[in-house]
């Protein structure tokens, strides 16, 4: 791993820079993909039914997965798999219904009714991926805040394949997803934003994806919501000297075996953790399956910090903003205060990234790339609007209208204040 040297600034803006470079494809798919969601608008399942061909090398009649593929999911499914799941979906129910919002209403003033509605979205799209990066998780991560905020319809879109991960559809199936279609890729999007024949056109689109997919949401966004534009998985820990070395060293790798462009990020006041840590990694990396991956994240994209107090730590942390912030240090819960950007934050020895990423019930749909700065995870206020409304009685208008017109003419725009001047006459 690099070691970073030089003040708070000068690391953190070296992180910024990779990271930004690490969020490029070298490949410009731009105009690929402008293509594919223009021809999907003009040609609707015609045009999905060639792509699926030319992309997945599958020729479809239907799109929509019945519920006899379900049923044989169910079958089929590894019984601890299954139940995995289910312990799973409860604890990210249990979290995700303290996010719900409520309205309010007030009065300030005589003749004034002032408040806000929450109103859920009327239909979400979720994209799954498939192949080797079918994850069952990131199903009931998307799907069960939707269900919490009461969104009517939930479509739910995963690439072709000859035979489904049965994990994938038992997930969507517990999760409540209301139907599920056969179409990946940028196509998929495409099919979700503007609507074919077969599929329905959506209000919101969320879900993880390769750069096509993310090109393709950038894209339609403004037509549809989006939940994020991802980028590589991430991971900071923050470590003094009460870290345990192989449980830290475990810990970074559970995020460099995502991707070779994931980074893992160790801050420390301890030279001896720093070492220990980093040699403890190369043993654990020989046992990995996918050490090739893991090696690549971590030769090229880890970094390890030496800063020279717990403050300092903290706040070079903060700069980063990381996807994932452990804390490894004792009584960590006492230094939560101290974090200010962050999407999902471990505290202590024992509170390793993946509980967060399975099992806890907090959301594993995170900001990367210092996004934290500006944006939080997943949950269920993405699902939701908050419609603003107002009533005054002719009296109230009358009190306020001088207020009201001296704006509006100070402004420049008449109309807005003869619209008061008017209810006058």
């Amino acid at each position: 791993m690099k070691r970073l040297t030089g003040t708070t600034e000068e690391i953190s803006e070296v992180l910024y820079q990779e990271q930004l470079e690490l969020s490029k494809e070298n490949l410009d798919v731009d105009d690929a993909v402008r293509k594919i969601l223009e021809d999907v608008k003009l040609n609707g399942d015609k045009a999905l039914k060639a792509y699926s061909e030319k992309f997945d090398k599958l020729a479809l009649d239907d799109f929509e997965i019945g519920q006899d593929l379900i049923d044989k999911a169910f079958e089929e499914i590894n019984p601890e798999v299954l139940q995995a799941l289910k312990n799973a979906k409860a604890n990210i129910e249990s979290y995700h219904k303290q996010q719900l919002e409520s309205g309010f209403e007030d009065a300030p003033v005589d003749g004034v009714i002032r408040g806000q509605l929450i109103r859920p979205i009327e239909r979400a799209g979720v994209y799954v991926p498939g192949g080797t990066a079918a994850y069952p998780s990131s199903v009931l991560m998307n799907v069960i805040p939707a269900k919490i905020a009461g969104v009517k319809e939930i479509i739910m879109i995963t690439p072709p394949q000859k035979h489904f991960e049965p994990a994938i559809l038992v997930a969507a199936s517990l999760a409540g997803v209301d139907k599920i279609y056969q179409v990946g890729g940028a196509q998929g999007i495409a099919a979700l934003a503007y609507g074919t024949e077969s599929i329905p056109r959506v209000d919101t689109i969320t879900g993880p994806g390769n750069i096509f997919v993310a090109t393709a949401k950038k894209m339609v966004y403004g037509l549809v919501g989006i939940d994020m534009i991802a980028g590589p998985s991430e991971i900071g820990v923050i470590a003094d000297s009460t870290a345990t070395p192989k449980y830290v060293a475990a810990d970074l790798l559970s995020q460099a075996e995502h991707d070779k462009r994931a980074r893992a990020i160790l801050v420390t006041n301890s030279a001896e953790i720093a070492d220990t840590v980093e040699a403890e990694i190369e043993v654990q990396l020989k046992a990995l399956p996918r050490e090739k991956i893991a090696r690549a994240s971590i030769e090229n994209n880890g970094r390890i910090i030496i800063a020279d107090s717990v403050d300092a730590m903290f706040e070079l942390m903060n700069q980063v903003a990381p996807e994932h912030l452990e804390l490894a240090m004792d009584n960590a819960y006492d230094y939560l205060d101290k974090v200010e950007n962050a999407g999902s934050v471990f505290l202590g020895h024992f509170a390793s990234e993946p509980i967060g990423d399975y099992y806890a019930g907090a959301n594993h749909v995170l900001p990367t790339t210092s996004t934290s700065r500006f944006s939080s995870a997943l949950g269920v206020h993405d699902f939701v609007k908050r419609i603003q409304y107002m009533q005054y009685s002719k009296s109230a208008v009358s009190a306020a209208s001088h207020d009201i017109t001296t704006l509006a003419y100070a402004e420049g725009l008449q109309a807005h204040a003869k619209a008061i001047e008017v209810r006058h006459d």
